[in-house]
């Protein structure tokens, strides 16, 4: 494979930055945090370097104000709509960069129903994570990720006689593990090695 110049924007764990930059990339995160791992990083607006002719961009668009989990709150009139709609316009200007190869990810989110519908909706447990998260990407120039490896989750009954299935992310009653604190938000937004590394290969390849 060719080396590709590849942005990964929104990122500032590193993660799929240095999976691309692995397999002999050129990539490079942006985010306006600083990045949590040393590597190639653009502290600051992703629109500033957004013309500087990548390949390919993979984008984590905060999901804060486009998550339909979240969005209960401006239904009961305690956030602004506007917040969505700026979201939600910053998705749509990522969608449309001049760059041929775009990948956006967020969970299942108002992008289905107000922009389009997704490519396709992955889960850690498809890449050999013990865990689930239902992750929605929306493709232009790329194919869909294929499975990895099958991660197999733990049956429950939880007080019914219909199994349920459980990953080790989970509580037998479905809410995420993770205790509450001050780096829960960035915990939980981090991309999944396993996907960080199928991104990587499949999207790129070896060079």
């Amino acid at each position: 494979m060719k080396k590709l110049k590849v942005l990964v924007a929104c990122e500032y764990s590193g993660r799929v930055r240095d999976a691309f930059i692995a397999l002999g990339h050129d990539a490079i995160s942006c985010d306006l945090l600083s990045s949590d791992s040393p590597g190639p990083h653009h502290k600051g607006d992703v629109i500033d370097i957004l013309d500087y002719g990548f390949d390919l961009m993979i984008a984590h668009p905060p999901c804060t104000y486009l998550s339909v989990s979240g969005m209960h709150w401006t239904a009961r009139g305690l956030r602004d709509p506007k917040l969505t709609e700026e979201a939600l316009d910053f998705v749509r200007l990522l969608m449309e960069a001049d760059i041929p190869r775009i990948a956006i990810e967020n969970p299942v989110s108002v992008i289905s129903s107000r922009i389009r519908k997704p490519d396709q909706t992955i889960n850690p447990w498809q890449f050999g994570e013990d865990a689930s998260k239902k992750t929605c990407l929306w493709l232009k120039g790329l194919p869909q990720l294929a499975p990895t490896e099958i991660i197999e989750p733990r049956i429950i009954f939880n007080g019914s006689k219909i199994p349920l299935k459980r990953w080790g992310n989970q509580t037998d009653s479905g809410q995420n593990k993770l205790p509450p604190s001050k780096d829960r938000w960035k915990i939980r937004s981090t991309t999944y090695l396993g996907i960080a590394k199928a991104m990587a290969h499949q999207w790129g390849g070896k060079v």
